[in-house]
């Protein structure tokens, strides 16, 4: 019996999450995608608590526009960035959250890592 795209991606996640785990000095970087928006939350692992959380549907990022999903990732990313350099974070353990690492998710990686962020 085939994977259902669904059980493949927690398969995967699964698998990721069993190495990743975040720290308060060095959080994880959580990256969820849905169809139209995505998401990005630091998250301590040792205390179980959600440190900044950023998504597209921020008035920063809302207020563009229209703008292709890549584009409003990488607007995204950058904001996720400058707000986390602002609260201090400066190196984050990146979590794709079993999603692949192209499109979207690299893009939104790659305005983080231009941001200031370290991982």
């Amino acid at each position: 019996m085939a994977l259902t795209k669904q059980d493949r991606r927690l398969r995967i996640k699964r698998r990721i999450r069993k190495q990743i785990s975040g720290s308060a000095s060095r959080p994880r970087m959580s990256v969820f995608r849905s169809n139209k928006q995505i998401y990005v939350q630091f998250i301590d692992d040792l205390e179980g608590k959600t440190l900044l959380s950023v998504c597209s549907k921020n008035k920063e990022v809302a207020e563009k526009g229209n703008v292709a999903k890549i584009e409003q990732a990488k607007l995204v990313g950058n904001l996720a960035a400058k707000k986390a350099l602002e609260n201090g974070i400066t190196e984050v353990v990146f979590d794709r959250n079993g999603s692949l690492y192209h499109g979207r998710v690299k893009s939104l990686a790659e305005a983080a890592r231009e941001g200031g962020l370290k991982f």
